[in-house]
């Protein structure tokens, strides 16, 4: 953890940096600035999207087989 972490608090929602969260059982990150941890939520809905595409495109086969 370094200072420039931040995390979004689940209870307050809100981002807020490493050093002043009061609630860290309640916190989703690190994440390295503020604004990424007010995007969470879209950048978990990318996330999923891209590996729902992925899991849809697959064969069956790993590439090593």
């Amino acid at each position: 953890m370094t200072s420039s972490d931040w995390y979004w608090c689940l209870t307050h929602g809100r981002a807020e940096e490493a050093a002043l969260r009061d609630d860290p059982d309640n916190a989703l990150g690190p994440y390295p600035s503020e604004q990424a941890a007010a995007d969470w939520r879209r950048l978990n809905e990318e996330r999923a999207l891209k590996w729902k595409v992925e899991d849809e495109a697959w064969s069956g086969e790993d590439a090593d087989s």
